[in-house]
């Protein structure tokens, strides 16, 4: 066997559909656009959703709320959360995302005071609320805003 004799296998290749080239292609006259009308016209068709004129859909279902394009998605966790985590251990964004407690694409976690702790911890988030702060700091953590 050599490179001049592969060939490929039968049904493999097909011949391209050659629209307008006569009656006998099966293609020919109209090259199956139809008979008239916008679609059969050279270089023109109509935009996704026109609907000949009629008002669209997209314009007829109603238009609900705002989507703010300057959101930041800030991650929730609760200090009850927090007790998963060893004594004097640092607490940040990416220990929280190793054991599943932050997921998914966030802008920044914010540590909210539901629940209780007894055990120091040094916690590095972005916001913490007052309670939170309050509960931590009297366990004898630490706290580091990093914005």
């Amino acid at each position: 066997m050599n490179l001049g004799t592969l060939r490929a296998p039968e049904g493999s290749r097909k011949k391209k559909k050659r629209v307008g080239r006569g009656d006998g292609s099966g293609h020919g006259g109209t090259a199956g656009k139809g008979a008239k009308g916008q679609n059969a016209r050279s270089g023109h068709s109509v935009r996704p959703g026109f609907e000949g004129g009629q008002m669209p859909l997209s314009r007829r279902l109603p238009k609900r709320g705002f989507k703010n394009p300057m959101r930041r998605i800030i991650a929730i966790v609760n200090i009850e959360q927090l007790k998963r985590f060893q004594q004097g251990s640092v607490v940040d964004r990416d220990t929280l995302t190793a054991v599943g407690l932050v997921s998914g694409r966030v802008d920044g976690v914010k540590v909210l005071g539901n629940g209780e702790i007894n055990f120091a911890l040094s916690v590095n988030v972005d916001q913490v609320s007052c309670g939170a702060r309050a509960k931590i700091e009297a366990a004898g953590g630490t706290i580091v805003e990093v914005i």
